[in-house]
């Protein structure tokens, strides 16, 4: 049986060769980069070196909330059970965690637009100006690891990387759906 393939789309395929065979070696070498990153990602090597370098007396799950409200606010209002649930955390976790970051000035509780019932959580200027800081430490650790790039690489890097990104996020959607 041959497969069809649309001429126009230059997206890998997934190798239907056995190990044996080796398998589609620039597929291989996705996975074996993806270890790599995971293992980075473990680690938490940028969340260190931003606490490290901007000496505040925050923890790397403070950070994970900050991020988390950069990324939901724009779409809902961010509630401390959205927080705990994008951290995969226990939702008195969380509230600990808001809790602490609203004693520190970072954050602010407000009632919500939507039910006023809802308490939300929103950054203050304190906290953007933290989030700032971070993104810049990311962004200089982005220069120094494309170093040497040709501009032109840098940039279809950028838009793979975000299609990948998006293609498996895509499959986390199907997965969680169907579970």
């Amino acid at each position: 049986m041959t497969e069809t393939r649309n001429k126009t789309d230059t997206r890998p395929q997934a190798s239907t060769a056995t190990p044996e065979q080796g398998g589609d070696p620039a597929l291989a070498g996705i996975g074996q980069a993806m270890t790599r990153m995971r293992l980075l990602i473990g680690r938490r090597f940028i969340g260190r070196m931003a606490l490290k370098r901007i000496g505040t007396g925050l923890e790397l799950s403070d950070i994970d909330a900050i991020g988390v409200i950069k990324r939901v606010a724009p779409h809902q209002e961010v509630t401390v059970g959205a927080i705990a649930e994008q951290m995969r955390i226990d939702p008195s976790r969380g509230s600990r965690i808001v809790a602490d970051l609203v004693r520190q000035g970072l954050l602010e509780r407000a009632a919500s637009q939507e039910d006023g019932r809802r308490s939300i959580v929103r950054m203050t200027a304190a906290g953007k100006q933290v989030l700032e800081q971070i993104e810049e430490i990311k962004r200089e650790l982005i220069i120094e690891a494309t170093a040497g790039w040709p501009q032109d690489d840098i940039v279809k890097f950028a838009t793979l990387y975000d299609r990948f990104t998006a293609g498996l996020e895509a499959q986390l959607d199907q997965f969680e759906q169907a579970e």
